[in-house]
């Protein structure tokens, strides 16, 4: 990325493009579905804490990561594979900061059908079935979080799920923004700056996210302001 910022011209390789594109599909795949997975070892948490760690064991906790990771590798290769076995024509800058799909569609001199209808299906699939998951258990842990009598025990429940949430609610519409609309809507320009937020703006809050809940880091944050206040003060 930094030769990237000096060099003029950005240049890729066609393996290396394929590869690129080829990880990327798979992470992101799997990102939805371990967000999934995240939201229902909170439902299990909060809803049934006594038996927390009988369903949510070491064997099925390996489940849970190893069937997204297959998941993710098949549909990564299968799209990958289906694009750059296509023809491709003379024209070929890439109009995005990385090889995503879309993109190179549009350098695509062969019918594009069947391409676009694969990602269409599998990009609704992810989304709406891990969405789902999430939906489910939060609807689950809303309820269970609205039968608590403890003022005490909501607020802890609430602070479970919520750096979670925020992850996924940034992480779903950006997505769902991204590649669940017909390609006539698409712009390069729009969908290139929604891209950064899945793929530099997340990754980069994530550790302050998921640490909100320690006492250290909410100290340290509260210091920082202070500080930051009384110098514009």
């Amino acid at each position: 990325m930094l030769v990237n910022f000096v060099v003029d011209q950005n240049k890729i390789s066609y393996y290396l493009c394929a590869t690129q594109m080829g990880f990327f599909i798979m992470f992101i795949i799997n990102e939805l579905f371990i967000l999934a997975t995240m939201s229902y070892d909170r439902y299990v948490a909060i809803c049934n804490p006594l038996l927390y760690t009988v369903i949510m064991s070491q064997r099925v906790c390996k489940v849970l990561v190893a069937v997204p990771y297959v998941y993710s590798t098949f549909v990564s290769l299968l799209i990958t594979m289906k694009l750059f076995n296509s023809f491709f024509c003379g024209y070929n800058v890439i109009n995005h900061f990385y090889c995503d799909n879309f993109p190179l569609l549009s350098l695509l001199c062969s019918d594009t059908h069947e391409i676009e209808l694969m990602i269409m299906i599998f990009s609704a699939f992810n989304l709406i079935f891990t969405l789902t998951v999430v939906l489910v258990s939060y609807l689950l842990i809303l309820a269970a979080i609205l039968r608590m009598k403890s003022a005490e025990g909501r607020r802890k429940a609430f602070s479970t799920c919520g750096s979670h949430l925020t992850v996924v609610t940034v992480f779903y519409g950006t997505l769902t923004f991204m590649y669940v609309k017909p390609k006539s809507s698409h712009s390069f320009d729009t969908d290139k700056v929604a891209s950064i937020f899945y793929t530099l703006v997340i990754p980069m809050l994530n550790p302050l996210i998921y640490s909100l809940r320690n006492k250290d880091v909410k100290y340290a944050l509260q210091k920082m302001w202070r500080k930051l206040f009384s110098i514009f003060s």
